[in-house]
């Protein structure tokens, strides 16, 4: 169907761009790749991994705001099968100011660890390959 892989955003409305934009590059070890200013009244940061088939925008909207309405449900998980390198990345989000929290799914206490951000945004770090 597609002629070329696309690319992902994921576009999540913030209480504060500098906290967000912290957290997630230290925690995710992820790096600033655009952002924007005073564009139609919103304010934006792009973050990930350069080269990466993917990227969180998180956006901040000074006529028509939008708070943060996650759900224990709404996830972002990234598997990681080194265990190593897991443990690593889960000391790197905790010391990014991330919460460790209970998954509402059992499924991803089993071999993950979901954390929590200030917004109440979720992310899982799971010890195992990809699925798919």
């Amino acid at each position: 169907m597609y002629l070329h892989i696309p690319h992902l955003r994921i576009a999540r409305p913030v209480s504060s761009l500098a906290l967000s934009k912290a957290m997630y590059c230290e925690g995710l070890n992820f790096q600033v790749l655009g952002g924007f200013s005073g564009h139609d009244g919103f304010d934006g940061v792009m973050l990930g991994l350069p080269g990466a088939a993917y990227h969180l925008e998180f956006i901040v909207s000074h006529q028509h705001p939008a708070p943060p309405t996650p759900t224990v449900e709404d996830l972002l998980v990234f598997y990681l099968p080194d265990h190593a390198e897991w443990e690593a990345a889960c000391a790197c989000m905790r010391a990014a100011g991330f919460a460790q929290a209970p998954s509402a799914n059992p499924y991803w206490e089993v071999k993950g660890v979901t954390f929590v951000d200030h917004d109440g945004y979720r992310t899982v770090l799971q010890n195992a390959k990809s699925p798919v």
